[in-house]
Formats: structure tokens, sequence, C-alpha cells
């Protein structure tokens, strides 16, 4: 088969999965840590999500994806407008042909409920750990947690 042809082929074929796909015009979040499960099967307008390939916005209809979620704030935007915020220290984030979404966190919190004095204190125990690290492992640890708790400080204020 020449390129031409392939490509031609790889084209229809494209079109007719995009066709059969069949979207759904709601989206249904499940969000969940190990601490508390914050929505399960709701239906929702819209979510933004901080991954390590950059943040971005999810509706209803978007493509299929799988990402790491990074340190920082998950907005959930539900269908009456009224929007929540939730920090979260890692996990992932799946977003399904038929426009269902889960978000599963290591750890999850309402970033109304964190206290930021308290935010800032972790985070300069960690940079003091980092400082005083002899090993490589124990720096690649605190600089981990201090990532973590600089996103949580930045969730805070």
């Amino acid at each position: 088969m020449s390129f031409v042809r392939n490509a031609r082929y790889l084209m229809g074929r494209s079109i007719h999965n995009i066709q059969k796909r069949g979207f759904a015009d709601e989206m249904k979040l499940t969000f969940a840590a190990a601490n508390q499960t914050f929505y399960d099967q709701s239906e929702v307008r819209q979510i933004d999500v901080p991954s390590f390939s950059g943040s971005f916005g999810i509706l209803a209809k978007h493509v299929p994806t799988l990402a790491v979620l990074k340190p920082g704030v998950v907005q959930v935007i539900e269908n009456d407008g009224k929007t929540s915020k939730y920090f979260v220290s890692s996990g992932s984030i799946t977003v399904n042909e038929d426009s269902s979404v889960q978000v599963l966190a290591e750890e999850a919190h309402k970033v109304e409920d964190i206290d930021v004095s308290e935010a800032k204190q972790l985070l300069s125990q960690y940079q003091s750990q980092l400082n005083s690290a002899s090993s490589e492992e124990a720096k690649a640890e605190a600089a981990i947690a201090i990532e973590c708790a600089e996103a949580l400080v930045r969730a805070a204020e």
C-alpha cells in the first residue's frame, strides 16, 4: 500500500472512530483520596487540574486522557456554578470516553481548611531537612516534600 493510500485509510478510520465514539453531554466526577471521598459520580460542569504535563480544564466531551497530578489545586465547578477548591499532594486523573472523570489523590483537603501558618511552618521544616540532608536519597525526599509544601502555601494564601 502506498503512503498516500495508508494516510487516507488511517484518516478514514479516525473519522469513523470519532463519529462512533458518541460522547455524553454530561460529565460525572469521582474525586477521592485516602482520607475522604469528595464526589461520587456527581454531575459537574468543569474540573481544573494541575498535572506534570501542565494544568488543564476538563469539560464534557473532553478527549480521553490519563495524567499524573502534581501538588496544587483541583477546582470543581458544579452545574449550579458553585466552585470548590481542593489541595492535592499527588495522584492521577483519568478522563474516559463517556465523559466520566476520576481524580484519585494521594491526599486531598478543602483549600478553606488549610492553615496558612501551619503550611509555612511545614515548608520551613522541609527546607531545614534539605539543608541538613547527608545522603542523596534524603535530599531527594526533602526536595519532593518542599515542592508539595510550597504548593500547599500557595493554595492557602
